[in-house]
């Protein structure tokens, strides 16, 4: 049913016999079967056909002959690919762990291949010229200790699937801004721009200047710009009257310049 599917069924086809209802002339054969293909097609030269003569008595009655069809499909279920599952087993248990981190006095403990793979800075770090490739030791000081081990469970897992399940709404938001720059500062793209998507859908007049300056910092051109429309869509003389809207004018004063002058060129149309 699936466009571009295809799936192998074993078939057996056989003439029944109208009166003890027994099969004969039995056909047994095995096929893939794709969405584009809708019927078996037999020509008429196909070995397969016989005269009706060649039946004998009893399969044919009134011009009409009954086909016994049994079908079994053929499939063997592969399930999805379950690595993420098992590369986040290793940070969780700990299993070969060879670096650790204290953030903020708590202990982290990780795999520096696997970080290597999935962060440049991380690379760069353990297999560079640093210290810290002999050592395996690194003191992290500017970063809570939730938001790294949930960037760390994003280089793990590829999700953030569960983050946040204990925190209310602001906390919730708070979480993502510090993880979206804990994301830019070790270049873990695919979660700074999950970040992005998950904060362009938490918008509000309160949170959207802070969410915009924190897009100017971290060059999220994307958020910067749906921040952009959502503040075009509504009064800019609430915005201005904002704490965040005070915070971006000091932080970022060109993109408080651009808004002003957008909404000028609002009002002209």
């Amino acid at each position: 049913m699936s466009d571009n599917a295809e799936a192998c069924a074993c078939y057996n086809l056989g003439l029944v016999h109208q009166t003890n209802k027994v099969s004969g002339f039995e056909y047994l054969s095995s096929k893939p079967f794709k969405s584009s293909h809708n019927t078996l097609r037999f020509g008429s030269q196909d070995p397969r056909f016989m005269l009706r003569t060649q039946l004998g008595e009893g399969y044919v009655r009134d011009d009409c002959v009954t086909i016994d069809c049994r079908l079994v499909v053929l499939e063997i279920q592969v399930p999805p690919c379950d690595i993420p599952e098992h590369i986040a087993e290793l940070f969780d248990q700990k299993v070969g762990a060879d670096v650790t981190f204290n953030v903020r006095g708590e202990i982290v403990e990780a795999h520096k291949v696997i970080l290597a793979a999935r962060s440049p800075v991380f690379k760069a770090l353990f297999f560079g010229l640093m210290s810290e490739k002999r050592e395996g030791h690194v003191t992290i000081q500017d970063m809570e200790p939730d938001v790294f081990k949930a960037l760390l469970r994003f280089v793990y897992a590829g999700s953030v699937h569960g983050m946040g399940d204990d925190l209310d709404g602001d906390d919730y938001k708070d979480m993502i801004w510090h993880l979206l720059a804990a994301a830019d500062r070790y270049a873990v793209d695919r979660l700074k721009l999950l970040c992005q998507s998950i904060l362009s859908k938490n918008l509000s007049i309160h949170n959207v200047a802070t969410t915009l300056a924190l897009a100017d910092q971290h060059n999220c051109d994307k958020l910067k710009e749906v921040c952009m429309e959502f503040i075009m869509m509504d009064d800019t003389n609430v915005l201005v009257s904002t704490h965040g809207y005070a915070n971006l004018k000091r932080a970022c004063p060109s993109v408080s310049a651009d808004i002003l002058e957008r909404a000028s060129k609002r009002h002209k149309n």
